[in-house]
């Protein structure tokens, strides 16, 4: 392992304040479905910790995933992924290159074996014996197989990488697959997103930190907490949606006074992730709030999945009765469960407990 002070030591070092650190740590209970009061023990323990080695590797990729970290607002909480690990390798990054690059890998590899973290970003081609991509002469395929070998946990960052994204695309001419169709035996966390959202990223490290896991994973893969509900769930266009008032156009006025954009094509109601509470740029805005539908990003196949701008389950001819009627009474039961959803929310949020930093300094 690496003779590393601790994270805390290491924090005070960059001129991090403990406020700073708290505030970040508040953040990554909320954002991983944690209570807020555990925010003062998650900065107790992650303090504790010394930084894992990470080695990141970039194949199939359109180096989104790296600048949503690394173009977030500055100062970031997401910026504090870099204090909080031991960026050994990185494609795109890192300032060595040619034999001195890998040398770092190799090193990093052998000094942590069956500790360090694999962060992967983009899919691996198998089409041509994988030569459609190669780093240093080798394949994508032949540099995961090697760097998986000695990792506790693989992270796959973004789309591409949990899914395939948009290379694996119909019809996928380089044979691209995702890091999971090759590594089945070790850890994988997807963090899929097109590119995800930064927070998620460093909570997922943190949270491995803190409890030396991977939380809790649905049927794909991706955290519970951050990938449970549905971004149609959480959007603030929701109220608009239960009334039946949807813009028409993008410079209709529905689309001016906010309303709901689902007959736009938005992919919200299907698509799994946080970006109507977590937002991006600072915790400005998000896509729809923007004014475009979501595009599902962060679900498989998001690319194939038909029209962006087709509602979902549009018909391509006029309904029959039958089909109305069915519609109808599908249109009835989802107002049951809205109202259901709003009152299991409202008791949640009516025993929420809200805490401030400076509660947690005390």
């Amino acid at each position: 392992m690496h003779d590393e002070p601790t994270l805390a030591a290491h924090l005070r070092r960059q001129g991090i304040s403990r406020r700073s650190f708290l505030k970040f740590c508040a953040a990554t209970a909320s954002l991983m479905g944690m209570s807020p009061s555990m925010a003062a023990e998650m900065a107790e323990k992650l303090g504790k910790v010394t930084r894992p080695s990470v080695i990141w590797l970039s194949f199939q990729e359109c180096t989104g995933c790296t600048e949503s970290l690394t173009r977030s607002h500055s100062p970031s909480l997401e910026s504090l992924l870099f204090d909080f690990i031991s960026l050994d390798y990185h494609h795109t990054l890192q300032a060595a290159s040619g034999e001195a690059a890998e040398h770092a890998r190799e090193a990093a590899m052998k000094a942590n074996f069956g500790n360090y973290l694999v962060l992967v970003d983009g899919s691996i081609p198998l089409g041509e014996g994988g030569a459609y991509s190669t780093i240093a002469g080798r394949t994508n395929l032949d540099l995961l197989q090697e760097t998986a070998k000695g990792a506790a946990a693989i992270i796959s960052i973004g789309t591409c990488a949990a899914y395939g994204g948009i290379p694996y695309a119909d019809p996928n001419p380089t044979g691209a697959v995702p890091v999971s169709a090759i590594i089945k035996d070790k850890p994988i966390i997807n963090v899929p997103g097109c590119p995800p959202i930064p927070l998620a990223i460093t909570g997922v490290v943190a949270h491995y930190l803190m409890f030396g896991g991977l939380p809790e994973l649905d049927g794909l893969g991706r955290p519970k907490s951050i990938y449970g509900e549905t971004i149609h769930d959480r959007c603030y266009r929701r109220p608009f949606y239960d009334q039946g008032k949807f813009a028409k156009t993008f410079d209709d006025e529905g689309a001016r006074a906010g309303w709901c954009l689902f007959e736009l094509g938005c992919k919200g109601p299907t698509t799994y992730n946080a970006c109507a509470t977590t937002k991006w740029n600072g915790g400005t805005s998000f896509p729809i709030e923007s004014g475009h539908g979501c595009l599902g990003c962060s679900e498989p196949n998001f690319w194939d999945a038909g029209s962006f701008y087709k509602a979902l389950s549009a018909p391509i001819s006029p309904l029959g009765k039958a089909a109305a009627a069915a519609a109808a009474a599908g249109a009835a039961a989802g107002v049951a469960i809205t109202f259901h959803n709003r009152s299991a929310k409202a008791k949640a949020k009516a025993a929420h407990q809200t805490v401030t930093v400076k509660d947690l300094e005390k």
